[in-house]
């Protein structure tokens, strides 16, 4: 590559970078003064360049010219904005004393029904814009052609930067939004109305987003895949820059627009006679930037330590174990399920339907298992699911193993994954260890992704079925036996000692480490038993379908299992299961009711956040709570009176 090339890859990066920087920076500012992971700002970009396609359309078709083709674009952007102030004030008002990943998982439902509702405005086909007018030509820069609009898109992004900086400092709500991001309790005892605050601020960070895909449409195609592939890199910029970090996220968006720049004009290398494509690196290389840096430097590169939130979320009572009761019901719906494929003839769906929930619901208590007694989130526990899935299938396929042998030898497999990951991730807290877990389950996706000889790259894997002697019912009941055998033996975990030492270093780690407690150790050891656990359901999974894809590792596949868990309510070991049978059985309906299946099951997971803010278990043992205490209350008063 020579040296007008380079320029030409460097200039490109440039480009990307002020795009990336415009959503990445919305979502900055938002999370630094309201602290809310908002999951729905790639909704916000994908309505942007939906909202500038229909306006520019609109102007030229009334013969407005190029002030139409601005023009629009600018409404874009404002209406995406007011749009967004909306929601705050609908929505996210109602949830800012939730718990933090209650919060994600609202603004989760809320791209299902914004993609769902583009989809039926808008249709399903990509819709490319028209270019932009006054920059439809290219400028020739060292022999080579660069297009105009790109210059102007270089020149958009330090241009916003320095308007935000003015903002931020010279202005008194400049002044304010700082003020919030250090400490929001002291500015409401100044009596600053904080609901205004966080409305404009979500405004702006909104409107910001929609301008960061209404300037993409000369580039790119508005499209419905654009909310998550948008989320995730804004996630990356804001992260690697440093959470609530303005000057950070630019530089950010420049690291990684820049490096991914460079992979593309590099191509095929030779490394002592050894090819190497650093082409297939552009589908994971801001997800190595970013476990580079938080392995380096964990708040990122301009960031700072965030104080512990103070939001008035309830205290997490003990684990108590289950009560008589408790045990009897868990045994008559154990004998239900063992029933379930008798009554085949009457309703023959129903055990397929029950297996899938069977392995959905180990994958989630998995994931519960460090989020809950843990206190550490995972965005990327999908990787030990699709290593399981994936190391079964190997074992089958490339080294002809008895499939007995595979089942038991692929949760080892991802056990693995989980010791190499869990070392780095446990030594951060937070949104960092959340989004450290998404870099390397996107790295290890990647690599499934391409290693075509060995998992069958994009198309994945077919045939890995189980032994013949599993056929019929008799893999329904080793499923069976199995989940509940392992969720039976995480719960005896976490009623052992190490269960104890566990919740004791969420609670408090200096208190914990001060009686002896290796709080990194604990951590890390049950980051292996949940990885492994989550193998076992990856393994059953593949057996159950026969075929297996890089889709059970991806993003989406961990953002099901974080709306299991915080469905049925992440303070309850019975959360989980209950949160993987409702999720599993309504999407099933739902698919089957409606095309527009996502906007239903988003408004569905949006009352359910509403109605149950601690979950469907956690909501209803707060009321049987609250119940035996005032039965107990009476009981004390008549014995009173009777005195």
């Amino acid at each position: 590559m020579d040296f007008s090339a380079l320029l030409a890859q460097l200039l490109n990066g440039l480009a990307e970078a002020s795009s990336l920087f415009l959503v990445a920076v919305g979502l900055s500012l938002i999370f630094g003064v309201t602290r809310v992971l908002n999951f729905a700002h790639g909704s916000f970009f994908m309505v942007g360049i939906y909202l500038a396609y229909t306006l520019t359309e609109q102007f030229a078709s009334a013969g407005a010219g190029a002030w139409g083709y601005w023009g629009g674009m600018a409404l874009a952007s404002l209406v995406t904005g007011l749009l967004g102030a909306a929601v705050e004030i609908v929505l996210l008002r109602r949830i800012y004393k939730a718990p933090e990943l209650f919060q994600l998982l609202a603004t989760f439902a809320l791209v299902l029904v914004v993609n769902d509702a583009v989809l039926w405005l808008c249709g399903p086909a990509d819709l490319l814009g028209r270019r932009a007018p006054g920059m439809k030509g290219a400028v020739a820069i060292l022999g080579r052609q660069f297009p105009s609009y790109d210059i102007f898109l270089i020149v958009v992004g330090p241009i916003v930067l320095a308007l935000l900086w003015l903002l931020l400092t010279r202005t008194r709500w400049g002044t304010l939004i700082r003020a919030a991001t250090q400490d929001r309790e002291m500015l409401g005892a100044l009596g600053i109305n904080q609901a205004w605050l966080f409305t404009g601020v979500f405004a702006l960070g909104t409107l910001l987003a929609g301008m960061g895909g209404a300037v993409q449409l000369p580039r790119e195609p508005a499209s419905l895949g654009l909310d998550l592939s948008t989320i995730a890199d804004a996630f990356v910029v804001v992260v690697v820059g440093g959470m609530g970090s303005i000057p950070g996220a630019y530089l950010a968006a420049l690291l990684i627009a820049e490096v991914k720049s460079l992979c593309i004009g590099l191509g095929l290398v030779h490394f002592f006679g050894i090819p190497f494509s650093f082409t297939k690196l552009t589908l994971v290389v801001e997800f190595l930037v970013m476990a580079l840096v938080l392995v380096f430097r964990p708040w990122g590169l301009m960031g700072r330590q965030q104080g512990a939130s103070r939001n008035s979320a309830p205290v997490e009572a003990p684990l108590r174990p289950g009560t008589p009761a408790f045990k009897a019901i868990v045994a008559v719906v154990v004998l239900a399920l063992a029933v379930l494929p008798l009554l085949s003839t009457h309703l023959p769906y129903a055990p397929v339907l029950m297996q899938d929930v069977l392995t959905a619901a180990l994958f989630a208590v998995s994931l519960h298992f460090i989020m809950g007694p843990g206190g550490m989130a995972s965005f990327g526990h999908a990787a030990y699911y699709g290593l399981g899935a994936y190391g079964a299938g190997i074992l089958i396929k490339s080294l002809t193993m008895p499939m007995p042998l595979a089942l038991a030898l692929a949760p080892l497999i991802a056990g693995a994954g989980a010791l190499l990951f869990g070392w780095f991730c446990v030594r951060l807290s937070g949104v960092y260890l959340a989004m450290l877990t998404l870099a390397f389950s996107q790295i290890v996706w990647s690599i499934v992704f391409q290693w075509d000889d060995v998992t069958g790259g994009s198309n994945g894997m077919i045939g890995v079925w189980p032994a013949s002697w599993l056929g019929g019912t008799a893999y329904y009941y080793l499923t069976l036996a199995l989940v509940v055998l392992s969720i039976f033996l995480m719960r005896r975990i976490l009623f052992a000692p190490f269960g104890y030492a566990l919740r004791a270093g969420r609670d408090s780690a200096l208190r914990a480490d001060a009686v002896g407690i290796d709080v990194k150790r604990v951590q890390w050891s049950a980051f292996v038993i949940a990885g492994i656990f989550a193998g076992v359901a990856g393994a059953l999974f593949v057996f159950a379908k026969g075929t297996i894809s890089p889709e059970v590792m991806g993003v989406s596949k961990s953002v099901d299992g974080l709306v299991m868990v915080l469905l049925g309510g992440v303070q309850t070991l019975l959360g989980p299961v209950v949160g993987a049978a409702v999720f599993n059985v309504l999407q099933d309906y739902i698919i089957n009711a409606t095309d527009y299946w996502h906007a239903v099951f988003g408004g569905i997971i949006l009352l359910l956040v509403m109605a149950f803010p601690q979950g469907i278990v956690g909501f209803f043992r707060h009321v049987a709570e609250q119940w035996n205490a005032r039965r107990d209350t009476g009981a004390a008063t008549a014995k009173e009176k009777q005195a």
